[in-house]
């Protein structure tokens, strides 16, 4: 198979998976995610030679720094327009709730948000993307103990996000838990024992 060949079927079999993997990453802002799959696969074409044989796991690491200088880009014109301060973005100031925000699992995406960056991509590349932990190295870059010892730790640290979040929860509902519960039910267990 030829290298355009090699591309020409990368970009029918791979084209959905780029463009909602791009997608997640920029709140499904339509014209953004063109462009950035349009240079994700500009890019490929370009390095066509150097497609492996399983293309999407290489593709999600090219739209990964495609998306990355699109996010400098935007950063660069905000900061550009907090400058001039004659812009609409800069007097508005609105913020959009989110459409997870009343969702069941809402706390999930909570949870992840809090996290680094870095341990939020490597969970949405497993769970969102389902890739193996081999095709998660060959995205970031790095071997496969490498790749597996990334996910651990962000599996770790979103698993304790989420034991922040459901602490928060307990005592904003003005419930505890723990030993406080047992040994305030057993005080009452005493009290009306002796009466």
């Amino acid at each position: 198979m030829s290298t355009d060949d090699a591309f020409d079927a990368a970009y029918r079999e791979h084209y959905w998976a780029v463009s909602r993997f791009v997608a997640r990453r920029l709140d499904d802002q339509a014209w953004d995610v063109e462009e950035v799959v349009a240079e994700v696969f500009a890019v490929a074409w370009r390095r066509r030679a150097e497609l492996p044989a399983s293309p999407l796991p290489w593709l999600y690491g090219v739209a990964r720094h495609c998306l990355a200088n699109t996010v400098r880009g935007k950063g660069r014109y905000r900061r550009l327009l907090l400058k001039l301060g004659h812009h609409e973005v800069t007097r508005g100031g609105r913020t959009v709730a989110s459409p997870d925000a009343e969702r069941p699992g809402s706390w999930v995406l909570e949870a992840l948000s809090r996290l680094a960056e870095a341990d939020q991509e490597v969970l949405r590349l497993t769970a969102w993307e389902e890739l193996t932990v081999e095709e998660l190295g060959t995205v970031l870059g790095c071997g496969r103990s490498a790749a597996a010892m990334r996910l651990h730790r962000a599996r770790l640290r979103l698993r304790e996000q989420i034991e922040t979040l459901r602490r928060d929860d307990r005592i904003s509902l003005g419930c505890t838990s723990g030993k406080g519960d047992r040994a305030q039910s057993a005080d009452r267990a005493d009290k009306d024992g002796q009466a």
